[in-house]
């Protein structure tokens, strides 16, 4: 896998769903950045590795309940995916004085069981993004509609990329298991794998330990 991976591309080791013990066992390898996308099972995990000198990335669907302890336990947000989400952000990343990396969630395809803004939203609410405080905009995120063929997966991810790169974003946050390939031809620098690396989910009552 690494070795098929330019240099400008970085995998993100999707963890949620497995256990701390397994994430522990890639740290060993070198790896560093994990995803999650639940706080409650994130942050037992957070615990359990602390000693590990992780980079934790936030993946899930962002709900504004939430955001204030997402803020205090990632330093990483893939999935801000709109506006009001973005200022809420920012507002409460201010009040705990800290800064996360965010990239915000974009939808080039019809798909209703994704967020995301529709470019032209996004280029609208560009300037006003742009001027948020205590957060930095670093990337877009996208995902591929599940019945989506190879073919119109490299133009959605190309697409992201030229958006990304028209807004001045270095990062694209583009490509999982079934469709890194395609994400790294277009231009993904952050792939989020989880099972080509974890393998099958373990069963609920055992992710934490």
């Amino acid at each position: 896998m690494r070795a098929a991976l330019p240099p400008t591309a970085r995998l993100l080791a999707v963890s949620k769903g497995h256990p701390a013990a397994s994430i522990h066992a890639l740290a060993r390898l070198g790896q560093r950045a994990f995803g999650e996308s639940r706080l409650q099972e994130a942050l037992p995990k957070q615990e359990l590795l602390a000693d590990q000198e992780l980079e934790w990335h936030f993946i899930g669907r962002l709900q504004s309940n939430k955001v204030r302890g997402v803020v205090r336990a990632f330093t990483v947000i893939h999935s801000v995916d709109s506006l009001a989400l973005a200022e809420r952000v920012s507002r409460i990343a201010d009040e705990e004085s800290v800064c996360p990396d965010v990239f915000l969630q974009v939808k080039l395809r019809p798909d209703p069981n994704k967020g995301g803004f529709a470019p032209n939203e996004l280029l609208e609410a560009w300037s006003d993004l742009g001027r948020l405080p205590a957060m930095r905009i670093v990337g877009l995120m996208t995902m591929a509609p599940i019945d989506c063929q190879p073919a119109e997966r490299s133009a959605l991810f190309s697409e992201c990329r030229v958006l990304a790169d028209q807004l001045g974003l270095p990062e694209c946050s583009m490509g999982m298991s079934g469709d890194w390939r395609e994400a790294v031809a277009a231009g993904g620098t952050w792939l989020r794998l989880g099972s080509v690396l974890f393998g099958p989910r373990p069963e609920a009552s055992r992710v934490i330990g």
